[in-house]
Parts: C-alpha cells; sequence; structure tokens
C-alpha cells in the first residue's frame, strides 16, 4: 500500500492545527505519520508544536533531528538558534545564528517575516561579537604600552577580525593575482625613501596643476567610461560623470605629451622616481579630481605586482580614503603607497574639488627578474588573446 498519501494528508491537517495554534492536536497528528515514517517536514512541525506549549528542549531536540536530515536547512538553523536562546546558551546561539547568515538567501528575496529574523539574527551575531572583543581588549589592556603605535594598529584590527566584527583584506585583482604577495592596505613608507622628494614637491606640482585647471580643466574626463551596452555594476552614477575626472601624463606606459609639456618639472620629478615601467601597461600618472560631496565606490585594481602612491594636492575641506578596514584623511603634504588591489573607495565630503595626483610602482616584493618575467608574461598573454 502506497502510505506516501495518507502520510502527506496527517502532515497537512498538523499544519492547518498549528495554523490554529493548536499544538496538542498537531502533535497527535505527527505521530500518527511518524509511524508511516520520519520526515524533514514532520520534525520543523514538532519543533514549532513543542515551542507552542513552552517544552524549548523537546524543540531542540527535534530540530536537530531535522538538520541531521537536512543540514543546510536555513530555517531550521535560524528556529535553533532562537531556541538556544530561550533557554539561555546565548553563545551557542550565536553560532548557530553566526552558521545560518552564511548560507542566508537573498534579503530581497525573503518575506518580511522572515528577514525580521535575518535582522535578529545579525543583532545578536553582532552583539556578541562586540561582547567578545571588549572582553579581549580587557584582557589585553595591560600589554598595550609594550608595543609601537604601528604595531598596536595592527593588532586592534586583527583583535576585531578575531572577534568577527571585521574580515581581513584580501587582494582580489581584476587582471593579475600573483602570488606569495602580502595582502598590505596602506604600505610602510620607510620602504620608499623617495616620498619625501615627492611630498617636498607638492609646491611645484601645485602650481602647475592650478594653471591646468585654469587653462584646461575642459581637458579632464570622466575616469570612469564604460559603453553603453557594458554592465556598470556600481558605477552607475560615476559613468561618463565629470563627477571624478582625470587628466592623464601617463597613461598605459604612454606619456601624454601634450599634458607633461604644460607641466614639465612635475613630469620631470615622476620621471625621476620608480614608477612601475612596463611597455603597454605602465606606469600610469593622472591628476584625480573629485567633485564636492562625491563617493567613489567600493572597487579593486586591476593587478598586485604594482602599488598605487597618492598625494593630495587641492583639499579644501575632509576627504576620506578606505583601504579593507583601515580609513585614513587625506593631508596636504603627506603621501601614502597602497594596495589598490584590496577592496578601496573614497569620499570628498567638503564643498569644493578634490585633486590628487596617483602613480603606480613595483611591489617593493619583487626582484628585477621576476618584473622582467612578469611584463613578458603580460605581454605574450596579450599578443595570444589580442585584447587590447
Amino acid at each position: 500500500m502506497n502510505q506516501d498519501g495518507p502520510q502527506a494528508e496527517l502532515l497537512r491537517r498538523a499544519a492547518e492545527a498549528l495554523a490554529r495554534r493548536d499544538p496538542q492536536s498537531a502533535l497527535g497528528l505527527l505521530d500518527q505519520a511518524d509511524r508511516i515514517g520520519p520526515t524533514h517536514n514532520g520534525a520543523l512541525n514538532r519543533a514549532v508544536a513543542l515551542r507552542l506549549i513552552g517544552d524549548f528542549n523537546g524543540a531542540l531536540m527535534v530540530l536537530d533531528d531535522a538538520l541531521a536530515m537536512q543540514p543546510y536547512d536555513f530555517t531550521a538553523l535560524l528556529a535553533k538558534a532562537a531556541m538556544l536562546e530561550k533557554i539561555g546558551r546565548a553563545q551557542a546561539a550565536a553560532d548557530v545564528y553566526r552558521n545560518a547568515l552564511k548560507i542566508a538567501p537573498p534579503r530581497d528575496r525573503c518575506p518580511p517575516p522572515l528577514a525580521a529574523q535575518m535582522d535578529h539574527a545579525d543583532g545578536v551575531v553582532r552583539r556578541h561579537a562586540e561582547a567578545l572583543r571588549d572582553h579581549m581588549k580587557h584582557e589585553v589592556a595591560a600589554l598595550r604600552g609594550t608595543t609601537d603605535p604601528a604595531s598596536l594598529d595592527r593588532f586592534d584590527e586583527g583583535l576585531e577580525i578575531y572577534a568577527g566584527l571585521k574580515t581581513a583584506p584580501k587582494q582580489e585583482p581584476l587582471l593579475l593575482d600573483y602570488p606569495r604577495l602580502p595582502a598590505i592596505p596602506f604600505y610602510d613608507r620607510a620602504l620608499f625613501p623617495w616620498l619625501d622628494t615627492l611630498e617636498a614637491a607638492t609646491p611645484v606640482i601645485q602650481a602647475e596643476l592650478e594653471a591646468l585647471l585654469a587653462s584646461s580643466f575642459d581637458e579632464f574626463a570622466p575616469y570612469i567610461a564604460y559603453p553603453k551596452d557594458a554592465p556598470v555594476n556600481q558605477w552607475g552614477e560615476l559613468n561618463h560623470s565629470r563627477k571624478w575626472s582625470s587628466l592623464w601624463l601617463w597613461r598605459d606606459g604612454e606619456r601624454q605629451d601634450a599634458v607633461c609639456e604644460r607641466c614639465p618639472r612635475t613630469a620631470a620629478l615622476l620621471e625621476s622616481l620608480p614608477m612601475c615601467r612596463q611597455e603597454g601597461f605602465a606606469p600610469t600618472a593622472v591628476f584625480s579630481a573629485l567633485q564636492p560631496h562625491t563617493h567613489i565606490p567600493a572597487h579593486t585594481g586591476s593587478s598586485n605586482v604594482r602599488l598605487l602612491t597618492h598625494l593630495p594636492l587641492i583639499l579644501p575641506g575632509p576627504a576620506r580614503f578606505r583601504v579593507g578596514n583601515t580609513v585614513r584623511d587625506w593631508k596636504m603634504g603627506q603621501a601614502w603607497v597602497f594596495d589598490d588591489t584590496i577592496e578601496h573607495e573614497a569620499w570628498n565630503d567638503a564643498d569644493q574639488m578634490r585633486v590628487i595626483l596617483i602613480f603606480d610602482i613595483w611591489n617593493p616584493w619583487l626582484t628585477d627578474g621576476e618584473k622582467a618575467l612578469i611584463t613578458a608574461m603580460m605581454q605574450a598573454r596579450r599578443g595570444f588573446t589580442g585584447e587590447g
């Protein structure tokens, strides 16, 4: 005799009883269904019935049975975490909520009640992580004076990652992900002694930039310029927009003579610095202008074999820059070097335009031999694929 039909009918009637908030009738029907054979749906409904009569430990045991049948059932994991909360096992609840959120469906596809449960789970996980962070900070407080500020800054980030409040920065290059290079958001300036020379030249570069802005600002072109048929993703607002515009001194390894001739001292300075040199690819050097109250959304660069240098030139007010978990304010006369294959974004919070100089350099962890090999490899790939 095919018993699927009778069992399905019993499960349907049990669900109706639960909808009427009649858990005892539901349990009786579920007992009959289980005599035919245990089911995942039956276990979930039994857990609901036990919860309604206040048997939270019993509901927890039944949810474990359901998860033994389907370990990646998102709603069952949420229900289990809720039962753990009910019986006072806060840490275990946070752990289960965290695992559930890893497999959560897209929130915009969830009905409001499920989205509310996900919001609750997010809150529990966050509060647990914050409590863990605060506890660890308290326990190590006496040791904080034994290390230097730079190491302490890295430790604090590591502590928040360990607590679950942040994720470790990772390289996500769009073109070349070269192995065994460290994921360092902002590099130690001691690796680049020429930064002092660059910073000292700020007034010279500013003067030439101001002349360009006065005579040739129309030549600053939108930095983002995807064709109409291309997916723009996060660049919808800035695509073909002069909110973020640029004037190139070097582009994909080619010196832009017409621009360099109008800022000769800046061009000569850049020539003297260890820019990344790869025929057909680098260096790149550009004046980057960001209009007031404009945000450059999070993105990553093309290759971790090179790093980017920023030198602020016009800072009319607050302007921020984030790489990974680290947010810095630009300060006049202070340059930095960062890995742009780590997610980064920028804000001009001022009421006037912000302009910086950007150029690329080789990653300092590469040998000269590797640089030559990498360049030849990239040129070989371009020749094979015919890509521009």
